[in-house]
């Protein structure tokens, strides 16, 4: 496989989605696409390697055969209720009275430096800014005059067998793993703008298994969490409140669900399938939307109060951004400016050339938005190839490549 294809794939609890892109001088353009039900998740953390892993294979077949390639590496996606992010500072003095690229190191390893679980691990070290003297909101702060650098980071880890199921799995499917990348992070990259990125805006990845936050401001994100809720939550409470089959529920959710019953007409009905050859019914399609709404609405006011605990509710200046498979629901921007007062918008991937019609669906802006990050990332790394037996040392390994990368 050519060092210009790149290849997403989104491990996830109701879907395996792999993206295919090429990195061309005018951009990227993505070259193929293929998806397949996941069958081996639960809330985003894999409970069945096998199942797992026959999923990620007939998604990476597909997307050959339409890329006309063969992918042997990915950027792979994770998420799931055990991801936590930490904001930390650290602070050097600076021997030269101008900072280089060692005291950018050695200040990102001082903020590094948190005592992480053995069963956890690192999986991002973001850069938020430096602070140069009392110079705040520095991007870039190589060359510049001062006595006292410090930077301000945000940490996020998960639990370590976690991410070695993840890699396990890509493994046995016959691919290596470049990077493992936190799906909401990943997201961004494909739904946020410049603009908003920088004035604030709060993203929501309501996925099947889990929703995702990511709050950024001044180009920087500042915090993320993961709440164990999402679509199939809706699905379950539909399968339960109609007494219908899961798999028909879904069916359901899909053609006829709604995020606000307002929105559907007193006089409209649907045919709910009957369980164990049961006779179909006939209902109305607001007991549908009575179903929905109040579940929809819980998730989002507990995103909501996770955004007010962290402090950091009033940097989400430009709104909310509401991506991933659930926010194809009808009036899910409506409710979400409602729960959060603020402007809202479902996201679409954005910023790729190709096979944009087939791509540009909420549900594949984590698949997208990998290829996004290893575009801009892959010249940087090498590829690696992570054992049972040697997780720690390699990641530590690649995070160490990292902070000389970031510079």
């Amino acid at each position: 496989m050519g060092v210009d294809i790149i290849v997403g794939l989104d491990i996830g609890t109701t879907k395996i989605c792999a993206v295919v892109g090429e990195v061309r001088p005018e951009g990227l353009e993505i070259i193929g696409m293929g998806s397949h039900p996941s069958e081996g998740l639960r809330k985003g953390v894999v409970i069945n390697i096998e199942n797992t892993v026959d999923s990620i294979k007939a998604a990476i077949e597909e997307a050959e055969t339409m890329a006309g390639c063969e992918i042997g590496s990915v950027y792979a996606g994770i998420a799931g209720g055990h991801i936590e992010g930490v904001n930390k500072p650290g602070v050097i003095a600076l021997k030269e009275k101008e900072v280089t690229k060692k005291d950018i190191e050695r200040v990102i390893e001082t903020a590094s430096a948190v005592a992480v679980p053995m069963d956890r691990e690192v999986i991002h070290t973001l850069v938020q800014e430096f602070i140069v003297d009392d110079q705040d909101g520095i991007v870039d702060p190589l060359g510049m005059s001062g006595v006292r650098l410090e930077a301000k980071v945000h940490i996020v880890t998960g639990a370590v067998t976690s991410a070695q199921n993840i890699i396990k799995c890509a493994n046995r499917a016959g691919l290596d793993v470049y990077d493992i990348v936190l799906e909401s992070l990943a997201s961004s990259e494909a739904v946020l703008s410049k603009e908003e990125r920088n004035l604030g805006a709060a993203l929501i990845d309501f996925g099947g298994g889990t929703t995702d936050l990511a709050l950024f401001s001044k180009g920087a994100i500042k915090h993320t969490s993961v709440l164990a809720l999402g679509g199939d939550n809706l699905t379950y409470d539909i399968a339960v409140g109609l007494r219908t089959p899961k798999l028909e529920a879904e069916k359901i959710k899909i053609k006829y669900g709604a995020a606000l019953s307002s929105m559907i007409g007193k006089d409209e009905t649907i045919e709910v399938p009957g369980v164990g050859g049961r006779s179909p019914r006939t209902l109305s399609r607001q007991i549908l939307g009575e179903i929905l709404e109040p579940r929809v609405e819980e998730i989002f006011t507990l995103i909501y109060e996770e955004l007010v605990q962290s402090g950091y509710d009033e940097l989400a200046s430009s709104g909310v951004v509401v991506t991933g498979g659930s926010a194809e629901l009808p009036g899910i921007s409506e409710m979400a400016e409602q729960i959060f007062s603020a402007p809202a918008r479902v996201g679409y991937p954005q910023d790729v050339d190709g096979l944009v019609d087939l791509i540009n669906k909420p549900m594949y802006a984590t698949a997208v938005g990998l290829v996004l990050y290893g575009a801009k990332t892959y010249k940087q790394k090498k590829k690696f190839r992570i054992r049972d037996s040697n997780i720690f040392h390699l990641v530590m390994a690649r995070m160490k490549r990292w902070f000389k990368d970031i510079v």
